[in-house]
């Protein structure tokens, strides 16, 4: 009878020390499964800057699409879009740049000209160029839709001297015709036929507030270690309350 009793006992602790074990290594896991990414998040916030939108619209005012401005590690991500059924740009390919101004008012000159902090000439081909704001064209379907995408380094959303939402803000242009590349001031792209004021996604606003300082540029290493470190404390301390209680169980 007490043999029994001793083996029952026995294998009721050994079942239980073995429940507990595997609590604390199901836990060691989601901890170190949760690290790489809560850090991988950390420097993704510190190397990216935010997003902007532009509601593009013809020379009456009508809607015709919509852009968006991701910044990243690598620059800015521009996606453009033209709904079917546009005719303010034809098929084909037309001229697309970042003008220096965030006016569309009373038409759309008030944009002023491209994009240039640095008083470069024309032209992605252009030796002495590009403008900051000089892009690729993009290309109009038969049906008037269009889906465009650019990668540029030239600007900034975050700060410094060629941030688009700087004191008077930026507009994105589509020209009536291609951009040579190469010829200054405008590649001979022709009018300008679509517009949209840039604007910051989460204030709806085109310029950087008076007052307010110019966040780092993207990548900076004076925010990229902070974040990171910040994001490995969070899990080094989660970390201890979790084993804490699987301890205590």
């Amino acid at each position: 009878m007490f043999p029994s009793v001793n083996r029952a006992s026995t294998e009721y602790v050994r079942t239980r020390e073995e429940k507990i074990l595997r609590k604390r290594r199901a836990g060691l896991l989601v901890l170190f499964g949760v690290l790489p990414l809560t850090i991988g998040a950390g420097i993704a916030l510190a190397q990216g800057g935010g997003m902007a939108t532009a509601q593009l619209e013809d020379a009456d005012g009508n809607p015709v699409g919509e852009a968006t401005f991701t910044e990243g590690p690598n620059g800015i991500t521009i996606n453009a879009n033209l709904q079917p059924g546009q005719d303010a740009a034809g098929p084909g390919a037309h001229g697309v740049h970042i003008h220096e101004t965030g006016e569309t008012s009373p038409d759309f000159e008030a944009a002023g000209e491209h994009f240039n902090p640095s008083g470069a000439q024309h032209g992605l081909e252009n030796p002495e160029g590009p403008h900051a704001g000089d892009l690729e064209d993009i290309v109009v379907n038969e049906d008037g839709s269009a889906s465009y995408q650019t990668l540029t380094n030239r600007v900034t959303l975050s700060g410094g001297e060629n941030s688009i939402l700087d004191s008077d803000g930026s507009t994105l242009i589509i020209h009536a015709g291609s951009d040579d590349q190469e010829t200054d001031p405008s590649g001979e792209s022709g009018g300008r036929v679509i517009a949209g004021v840039i604007r910051a996604s989460q204030t709806g606003e085109s310029t950087t507030p008076a007052g307010k300082k110019d966040l780092p540029k993207s990548g900076g290493t004076n925010v990229l270690l902070p974040a990171a470190l910040g994001a490995i404390s969070v899990v080094i301390l989660g970390g201890g309350v979790l084993i804490r209680q699987l301890r205590r169980t």
